[in-house]
């Protein structure tokens, strides 16, 4: 349960984004507030769709232009409350889309200190929240339904 009668429960994460080059491979970004590696994302803005926040937020975090290209999962895990310095508290709700790079170029940005693409056999070795490397996994797994959780 949320420790807070102001907490916000939303998020878009957008990853697996994929060119020739790189097919297969993760998009992760290494974030600048908590030093930690994740799927790039963030806040869906009022009038926006998860799906375009998606696409904004991973272009914003990586440069990358892309495009959803199908849903992963619903991640709603009431026991991940994640607290911040400036006293937000919210639980975890985070919507999982796969993508495909359309253009733009790799780039930084105030909330990526570094952009890279992960191969699969690599992934443990980024510092990631667990909750992130099994959305991860959940992207490259050939499951034909969304995990909803």
């Amino acid at each position: 349960m949320c420790p807070s009668t102001d907490c916000r429960h939303w998020g878009a994460s957008c990853s697996a984004a994929q060119s020739p080059a790189k097919a297969g491979e993760v998009l992760l970004i290494h974030k600048t507030d908590d030093d930690l590696w994740a799927l790039p994302g963030g806040g869906i803005d009022v009038g926006e769709s998860a799906a375009n926040a998606a696409v904004r937020e991973t272009t914003e975090e990586t440069g990358f232009d892309v495009e959803v290209t199908g849903l992963v999962g619903l991640y709603t895990n009431p026991a991940h409350v994640m607290a911040y310095d400036d006293g937000e508290v919210r639980q975890q709700f985070s919507i999982r889309f796969t993508a495909r790079i359309v253009g733009g170029e790799l780039r930084t940005s105030s909330e990526s200190k570094e952009v890279a693409f992960v191969p699969p056999s690599r992934l443990d070795e980024p510092n990631t929240h667990p909750s992130m490397r099994m959305r991860s996994d959940h992207g490259l797994s050939d499951g034909s339904e969304p995990y909803i959780g």
